[in-house]
C-alpha cells in the first residue's frame, strides 16, 4: 500500500508565548502543498525502512517507526511492516516533511489492520508522535492552536502559486524557539489571513503573511535573508519564511515569473519547488 505524505507551509505562525510547561503556545495558518514524499508500507515479519535519502535514520528515531510503535502500543496493533520511504521533502525546513512521513503511516496502518479508528483517535496518536502530526493526519487548511493539537479545518479555493525555496542550511527549532523567548516578537494576525484565504481575498493574503519566529530563524541562518531579498526583487508579492525554517516561500498569480524565478534559483544551487496549497478535496 502507499499513501502521499504531504508537506506543509505556515501562511502565518503567532508564538503567542511560552507556557508553564515550557512548550510554546502557538496560533498558525498551516496549509497543505502538493509536494510530498511517498510512503510505501506492507506486511512482514519485522518492522524495517528503506528510504533513499543516506543522512536519515532508519531506526527508533525515524518518524515512521515511532508513529508504527505508537499504534501498536495504543492499540494492540500485532502486525509489523517492511516499509519504503522516497523522500523528497528537505529535512530542517520547516516543511513538516517527517511528521508527514507518520501520519501517513498511522492513516495506513489504520486502513490495512482495519481499526477503522475515527479521525480524533488518529490525532491523538498522532500527537504522541511530534506537534505537527495531527496537523498531517488532517492533511487540510486550518487554523490551528494550542501546541499543535487543535485544529480547525477551513474550506478555500485560493488561485495563486507558490515557489519553495530552501538555503543551504537549516534552522534547528529549539534554538529559534530559546532566541523568540529572549525578544519581543510580532504577533501577526492569523484570523485575517483565515478570513481572505476563505474569502479568496488574494491582497488579504499577501498583506497578513507573518512569522514570529522569522527573525529568530534569521539570526540562526542569514541566508533566510538572502533568499526573500531575492523573492522580493523577482517580483513576488508576499514572502515569507514557513515554520522555523529554513524554507522561504513567495506567492504568485504570475506563473511567468514563477517558472523564470524556480529556473534561476536552480542554477544558484538552492532546493526550489513549484506549488500550489493542496485543498484535500
Amino acid at each position: 500500500m502507499k499513501e502521499r505524505a504531504y508537506a506543509k507551509i505556515n501562511l502565518c505562525l503567532d508564538v503567542v508565548g511560552r507556557r508553564d510547561d515550557g512548550y510554546h503556545e502557538l496560533k498558525m495558518i498551516m496549509v497543505p502543498v502538493n509536494f510530498y514524499d511517498i510512503l510505501e508500507m506492507n506486511f512482514a515479519d519485522e518492522t524495517s525502512l528503506a528510504l533513499n535519502r543516506s543522512y536519515l535514520p532508519v531506526n527508533e528515531k525515524n518518524t515512521i517507526i515511532k508513529a508504527i510503535r505508537v499504534m501498536q502500543e495504543r492499540y494492540g496493533v500485532m502486525a509489523e511492516f517492511a516499509c519504503s520511504l522516497s523522500k523528497h521533502i528537505p529535512t530542517r525546513a520547516g516543511l513538516a516533511g517527517g511528521s508527514a512521513d507518520a501520519a501517513a503511516a498511522i492513516r495506513m496502518i489504520n486502513r490495512m489492520c482495519r481499526l477503522n479508528l475515527p479521525q480524533e483517535e488518529l490525532i491523538a496518536a498522532g500527537k504522541l508522535v511530534g506537534a505537527d502530526v495531527p496537523f498531517c493526519i488532517l492533511n487540510r487548511p486550518a487554523l490551528v492552536e494550542g501546541i499543535g493539537e487543535k485544529i480547525m479545518p477551513f474550506h478555500c479555493d485560493p488561485d495563486f502559486e507558490i515557489l519553495l525555496v530552501k538555503p543551504r542550511k537549516g534552522v534547528s527549532t529549539k534554538e529559534a524557539f530559546e532566541i523568540v523567548d529572549s525578544q519581543e516578537n510580532d504577533h501577526p494576525d492569523c484570523m485575517a489571513l483565515m478570513n481572505a484565504l476563505i474569502m479568496n481575498d488574494y491582497e488579504g493574503v499577501v498583506s497578513n503573511l507573518g512569522n514570529s519566529l522569522e527573525p529568530a530563524a534569521v539570526q540562526l541562518v542569514s541566508e533566510i535573508r538572502v533568499v526573500k531579498e531575492k523573492l522580493t526583487a523577482m517580483g513576488f508579492d508576499g514572502v515569507l519564511m514557513s515554520g522555523s525554517g529554513s524554507t522561504v516561500f513567495g506567492i504568485t498569480r504570475n506563473t511567468e515569473l514563477l517558472d523564470a524565478s524556480m529556473e534561476k534559483l536552480r542554477d544558484e544551487k538552492y532546493f526550489v519547488r513549484k506549488t500550489r496549497i493542496y485543498t484535500g478535496e
